[in-house]
């Protein structure tokens, strides 16, 4: 006669392999979408007159001025355009054109 398996095992091998589920799911996606938004939120807060940046619809301009939500950027001659600090996607290396 072969004894019944032990119904306790069978959760806790369950309970184990569902919790390195999720630890993967953390370390592979939600911890770098963190440290991306806060890479970007210190990027945001660093932005000042003069530098150049690209919003994220791809529009390339200077910053004309920084205001505590919005970003003024001069994209021609006498063409300014304001747009919310948050659309800001990169700052341009002072050195590249």
């Amino acid at each position: 006669m072969q004894a019944a398996p032990d119904p306790t095992a069978s959760i806790i091998s369950n309970v184990v392999l569902f919790g390195g589920i999720i630890l993967i799911f953390y370390f592979l996606m939600i911890r770098p979408q963190q440290k991306r938004m806060k890479e970007h939120k210190a990027l945001l807060a660093s932005i000042k007159q003069g530098d150049k940046v690209i919003t994220s619809s791809g529009m390339h301009g200077e910053v004309a001025s920084v205001q505590e939500n919005t970003v003024k950027i001069i994209v021609a001659d006498n063409m300014h355009i304001v747009f919310d600090k948050s659309a800001i996607s990169s700052v341009v290396p002072k050195g590249d054109s």
